[in-house]
């Protein structure tokens, strides 16, 4: 794994930090000598456990706190907490995120369910949490980070025949919504020290997010992102990719060497980490788009 020295130190806040691509964006930001907080809203045990297991790798370089993303209160104690234990924040992972098993009534390949068919209930927290939560979560952190000149805030996206696909409910619309703001924020911060970027697995990902026994066991054996990956396959590739996926592309994003890079998409089972990063990055980011295009 590529080491990134500027990563040393870095003050980097992931929220949905508890499992899946949270996790794995901890123990590796851990292991590059980074000071990390963690959120989770929902299961505390695991929250704990991805500490220490970061402890364990650094000592004392990771906190956590249990807070929702969806209310402003928990995002500025947040924003609060990372000032007085940390200093402040340097970069924001807005990983948090629903399931659309959440909202539909049937989570089936076979016969799923339809839009109307959908819990109202779980259709309006999905929306809150993938799209006001990462706006509460930013909206806390961006001032001070323009004050610092420095900034980094990547936003977890998803792939494109996910946002129109059936059956999966409010999650591809709530994402779109997240795409647009991606830019919508990289343009009103440009120039400022501060980035925004978008950053997507490339596929389904071997996470809880995905329904299904033995999380962590299912993902296509020997996968190997940016080899056999094929470029231009965004959200069609058959099978689960590994959750360490999105760890090189997030390193490289939260370092020094990504300030260049704004209001773009990379889309992380593209990245050829052994390529060096100028290259997995050219090989890995989408065509810029004047506003995003779903249909």
């Amino acid at each position: 794994m590529t080491r990134y020295p500027s990563l040393t130190d870095r003050r980097i806040l992931i929220t949905g930090g508890g499992r899946g691509f949270g996790r794995e964006l901890a123990l590796a930001f851990a292991r590059q000598g980074a000071r990390l907080m963690l959120t989770a809203a929902r299961n505390g045990e695991e929250l704990r456990r991805t500490i220490a297991d970061a402890n364990a790798i650094a000592p004392d370089c990771c906190i956590g706190e249990l807070a929702d993303v969806t209310l402003e209160a928990d995002c500025k104690r947040i924003a609060s907490v990372a000032r007085g234990k940390m200093g402040g924040v340097d970069v924001l992972f807005n990983n948090a995120a629903r399931s659309p098993a959440e909202a539909m009534t049937r989570f089936d390949r076979e016969a799923p369910s339809r839009f109307w068919e959908a819990d109202a209930g779980g259709y309006e927290r999905l929306i809150v949490t993938n799209i006001v939560g990462p706006f509460l979560m930013t909206q806390a952190l961006v001032q001070d980070m323009v004050g610092q000149g420095l900034g980094r805030i990547i936003n977890m996206l998803t792939s494109g025949p996910t946002m129109t696909v059936s059956g999966r409910g409010p999650y591809g619309a709530s994402k779109a919504a997240l795409e647009a703001s991606t830019a919508i924020w990289a343009r009103d911060l440009a120039g400022s020290g501060v980035t925004v970027n978008g950053l997507l697995p490339g596929g389904a990902s071997d996470t809880a997010l995905i329904p299904g026994d033995n999380v962590g066991a299912r993902a296509i054996p020997g996968f190997r992102a940016g080899k056999n990956s094929g470029g231009g396959s965004e959200g069609t590739l058959a099978g689960l990719l590994p959750a360490d996926v999105i760890v090189p592309p997030s390193l490289w994003l939260a370092a020094d060497e990504s300030a260049s890079w704004n209001g773009r998409r990379f889309v992380a089972k593209d990245w050829d980490d052994d390529a060096g990063w100028e290259m997995a990055a050219a090989q890995s980011v989408t065509e810029p788009v004047v506003v995003p295009r779903i249909l």
